[in-house]
Order: structure tokens, then C-alpha cells, then sequence
């Protein structure tokens, strides 16, 4: 008797073979033997971002060592004893409480506020006028805009000789003062010297703000701005109550950067006034110059330091309060 082998069944439309062996594909393989692109993009990112962290982290240990590192070590000195003999001896507070102490520390503070007062609005007020009278494409807007921008990108040590000779008895600014009763040298005027410097000051740093306030008048929507327009509204009006509202943010972030620059101003006193007449200009960062480097007390000048850095803290607080509630 002869059996007639059994023929067998094709597979289903779609179906694995009956009776074949299971899929044979590796892990993460799709039917047509390519790879799962959202498995394969992750793995491909996670293994560049590794790559990337490698690359960066020698810049970024530098960036530790050499920002962090010194700060870190002056608070850390601020509790010592510490000269240029090298000796390390603990003190704990006392370099703190010989600073709350010495008048002459009181008297560089209140420089220190008065220039800032003066130089923070001003800069900004200047700031904000040159946006608004460039923000718009003209002829020469681009000539302009360089020319405001240009003190930002020179040498404080070099602007600082030219307006000493400006504010001298025979430089221009004493005869164009005279006339006011102002004339002189307002560098040797003990009322006069924190204006001066004032001057210089917001001249070397508003062209820095204006290009920021640029940037953020170009999300400033056109069309509320001519709606207010053709419904009457003045100059001030939209200002005040369209253009300002979104600069809060932008002003709030000037308004640090400029305090903390006029916290820190030194280039220009060390080389208008050294200080003088009087400690008249006598700034706190000038005070830690001499504590440090002209009496060699490394100690005392570190905890200058750290008080003058707690100030500028509590101030950029005290902003973000103020400017800083509407993001």
C-alpha cells in the first residue's frame, strides 16, 4: 500500500508558518532586519552626551578651580591671621569685628552706595533712551549703534587718563562748567569727585545695556503698539504701559549686572583719584586693594571681601523683589 505524502498548508495571510521554527530576529530588530530608530537615536544621544561631558570636563574643572577655588579661599581666609610672612594664625571673627569697627570701612561703604545710586538709574534710564532711538532700522542706525557701543570695548586704564586731563582745572570740562559756577577741577572737589566718576562710569558701561534692551524691544508686539497709536495714546503712554511691562525681566537683569559693576568699581579710582581727596572716592574694592596689597594684611582684606560680596547679594535680592515679580 503506497501513502501519499502529506502536502503541507500554506501560511496565513500575515501569519508565522505552522509548524516553522520562531522568529529568529535579534533583540531590537524589526522584520526587515533594520533597528528600532527610537532605541537607536537614544543609545546614539546617550553615548554623545558622554563623548560631549568628556570634552567639557577639563574646561570645566579649570572653570572650578580657578573662579570657585579663590572664592572659596578667601572666606576661608577671612577667619585667619595672614601676611605676606606667610604665617597662618586663627582669628575667628576678629578680622570682622575690626571691620565693623573701623571708620574707615563706614566711609568706603557710604562712597561705595553713593556711586552706586548715582550710576545704577543713570546707566539704565541712558540705556533704555539710546534703545528706543536706534531700535528702529534708518539711515546710520547701524553707525549709531556702534558708536554707543564703542566705550564698552575700551580700556578703562585708558578712558580713565583722558577724562582725568577732561576734569582737570585746565581741561574742557572746567570751562564749560565755569559759567555754572562749577569750574575747577572736580577731581580735587571732595562734593564733585563721585559725579566725575559717576560720568565715566555710566559712559563706559550704557552701551552694554542698550544693545540688551534692543535685543528684548524686538519681542515687543507691533501691533499693540499701533493699536495704542490710532487709539491716541502719546509717546509716554505707550511706553509706559505696553514697552515697559515687557522689559521688566531685561531691566531686572541690567539692574544686577549694574549693581554689581559699581560695587566693584576700581579701575577708575585707582587711576583718576587713587582714592582722594580725602577718601572722598575712597570705594570698598579700593580699600581691600590697599588692605591687601599695600599693607600686606590678607586677612582683613579677605573679610572685606566677603562683606562686600553679602551686600551685593541682599541687593540683587532686594531687586529681583522690586523688578524681578513679573517674569
Amino acid at each position: 500500500m503506497t501513502t501519499t505524502p502529506t502536502q503541507a498548508r500554506p501560511p496565513a495571510a500575515g501569519g508565522r508558518p505552522r509548524g516553522g521554527s520562531r522568529d529568529s530576529r535579534p533583540p531590537g530588530r524589526s522584520r526587515d532586519g533594520q533597528g528600532r530608530p527610537g532605541l537607536s537615536k537614544r543609545l546614539l544621544g546617550r553615548r554623545e552626551a558622554r563623548i560631549a561631558l568628556i570634552f567639557v570636563l577639563p574646561a570645566f574643572l579649570l572653570f572650578l578651580a580657578f573662579r570657585f577655588g579663590p572664592a572659596i579661599a578667601g572666606v576661608g581666609l577671612s577667619f585667619f591671621d595672614y601676611d605676606i610672612s606667610g604665617e597662618l594664625d586663627w582669628e575667628g571673627l576678629k578680622n570682622f569685628e575690626r571691620m565693623f569697627a573701623d571708620p574707615t570701612f563706614w566711609q568706603a561703604l557710604g562712597v561705595t552706595l553713593a556711586y552706586s545710586v548715582l550710576a545704577v538709574p543713570i546707566s539704565l534710564a541712558l540705556s533704555v533712551a539710546m534703545a528706543l532711538g536706534v531700535r528702529r532700522a534708518f539711515r546710520g542706525s547701524r553707525f549709531f549703534r556702534s558708536v554707543f557701543f564703542l566705550p564698552v570695548i575700551t580700556s578703562l586704564v585708558l578712558a580713565g587718563a583722558i577724562f582725568k586731563w577732561i576734569f582737570s582745572t585746565d581741561g574742557p570740562w572746567s570751562a564749560i562748567m565755569a559759567p555754572l559756577g562749577l569750574g575747577g577741577s572736580w577731581l580735587n572737589s571732595t562734593v564733585l569727585v563721585i559725579p566725575a566718576l559717576v560720568v565715566v562710569g555710566v559712559w563706559s558701561r550704557f552701551g552694554y545695556g542698550m544693545l540688551i534692551v534692543i535685543a528684548a524691544l524686538q519681542d515687543v508686539p507691533r501691533e499693540h503698539e499701533e493699536a495704542a497709536l490710532m487709539d491716541g495714546a502719546g509717546a509716554w503712554s505707550r511706553f509706559r504701559y505696553i514697552v515697559l511691562p515687557h522689559l521688566k525681566p531685561t531691566l531686572f537683569f541690567l539692574a544686577v549686572i549694574e549693581t554689581t559693576a559699581s560695587f566693584q568699581v576700581f579701575d577708575l579710582v585707582y587711576v583718576m583719584t587713587q582714592g582722594g581727596p580725602a577718601h572722598a572716592s575712597y570705594s570698598l574694592v579700593y580699600m581691600l586693594y590697599d588692605q591687601g596689597f599695600k599693607y600686606t594684611d590678607y586677612g582683613y582684606a579677605a573679610a572685606i571681601g566677603v562683606a562686600l560680596f553679602v551686600m551685593t547679594l541682599v541687593v540683587a535680592l532686594i531687586q529681583r523683589r522690586v523688578l524681578g515679580r513679573q517674569k
